[in-house]
């Protein structure tokens, strides 16, 4: 996996990918996940706080500069079809992310979990999860896929956490459909 590339636990949901579904990549950082949500079709809205890193994404998305650590939830009152977290933990911020899943849409998160410390950087516990940690953040979804392990050569590799979960729609009595290849 390149760094450059998207991520192969986004790339492991094609179904969340709908053209024309709204789409948040949370703390975009460079726009790795933006560049590919944007040219599947989605309308993506890209957060971070680096002004210069998100300057070249603008005509691609939607772009809030915010420090979302520091400064009030920039999105309140917003729900999409598709929330987006990769590489990024802050602890008070995964209740406003679950919230921001709309009826029918997905989470995908992953990020560094406990054990990395072992091995690299990041390795304060502050942005390690800890284990089943996004299993609890996400109560009230739907878990489709969850993992918690190392990945990767022992060299090379990293300890993360991932789920993709989905926030069923309303009471329709139809069920949807949650592929799972």
């Amino acid at each position: 996996m390149s760094f450059f590339s998207p991520s192969p636990w986004l790339l492991r949901w094609p179904q969340a990918l709908r053209e024309g579904a709204t789409a948040l990549d949370l703390a975009c950082g460079s726009g790795r996940h933006l560049k590919h949500l944007a040219a599947a079709g989605l309308r993506v809205t890209g957060v971070d706080r680096d002004e210069a890193a998100v300057a070249p994404l603008r005509s691609l998305a939607e772009i809030l500069v915010a420090d979302i650590e520091a400064g009030p939830w920039p999105l309140e009152g917003r729900a999409f079809d598709l929330v987006l977290v990769t590489n990024y933990l802050w602890r008070p911020l995964l209740p406003h992310i679950v919230d921001a899943v709309a009826p029918g849409g997905w989470l995908i998160y992953e990020t560094f979990a406990d054990g990395h410390q072992t091995i690299g950087r990041p390795a304060r516990p502050d942005f390690l999860l800890q284990p089943g940690e996004l299993l609890r953040a996400c109560a009230g979804l739907r878990v489709v896929g969850y993992e918690d392990g190392f990945e990767g050569a022992a060299e090379t590799g990293r300890y993360v956490q991932r789920i993709a979960a989905v926030r069923d729609a309303a009471e329709t009595g139809v069920y949807q459909r949650y592929m799972l290849d």
